[in-house]
């Protein structure tokens, strides 16, 4: 629901020394996502938030060897449960059934009064909507199906696999996927978590600077 200049405040900071790009998933499938990473991050550090950050992983792990490190912020490998990702799916597919027939506004409206998003402040809420409201309701419910939670088998086995740096950061009002953020970092070979203070899931639009700060961290540790 979200477009690339979403990251401007980061990326205003973090391209002072580092070289910035954004990738928009237009097509809506996983391996039109899978590539768009892959055609702008070769060789580079990938960050990515939520399904961002789902299909960041999934792209890494396609090619462990051709990325320099991975940067999660809200993100998770995926539901182990296979009864909680069925029943993930059928919510989802509910809810993509629902968007193809609703109009972009109402749509807008329920994913901003989602619980994980009561963190945000009014002002990153108004921020954000412009860049939704551009949305089409049945691109939006295209990517659901392709990209959402119940759909992805889950990757928690594969983690071993990555053989670079991997910083999983999340809100630490973010309870869930603190956790998750934690768990990651134990299972990957290079990985370490963080928790930006005082930001709830989308941790890099709440507390902005302080993510920037984190990831500017993680990248003099490793490629200073």
């Amino acid at each position: 629901m979200q477009h690339g200049d979403t990251w401007a405040p980061v990326m205003s900071r973090v391209r002072r020394r580092w070289p910035t790009t954004t990738v928009e998933f237009d097509t809506p499938t996983l391996e039109a996502g899978l590539d768009a990473i892959a055609g702008a991050g070769r060789g580079g550090v990938v960050v990515g938030y939520s399904m961002g950050g789902r299909l960041a992983l999934r792209a890494v792990l396609r090619e462990p060897r051709a990325y320099r490190a991975l940067v999660l912020v809200g993100a998770t490998p995926g539901i182990e449960d296979e009864q909680r990702r069925r029943s993930r799916r059928a919510a989802d597919d509910e809810l993509a059934d629902w968007m193809e027939c609703a109009s972009i506004h109402a749509i807008v409206d329920h994913w901003e009064n989602q619980p994980v998003f009561a963190t945000q402040s009014l002002d990153v809420v108004e921020r954000q909507r412009r860049g939704r409201l551009s949305h089409q309701p049945a691109r939006l419910a295209a990517m659901l199906r392709a990209t959402g939670q119940g759909v992805l088998p889950p990757v928690w086995n594969q983690l071993g696999r990555l053989v670079l740096p991997v910083l999983a950061v999340a809100g630490e009002r973010d309870d869930r996927y603190a956790q998750i953020a934690q768990r990651m970092a134990r299972e990957v070979p290079i990985g370490q978590a963080a928790l930006v203070p005082g930001a709830g899931h989308a941790a890099h639009l709440e507390q902005p600077d302080e993510f920037s700060d984190l990831l500017l961290d993680f990248l003099d540790e490793h490629f200073g």
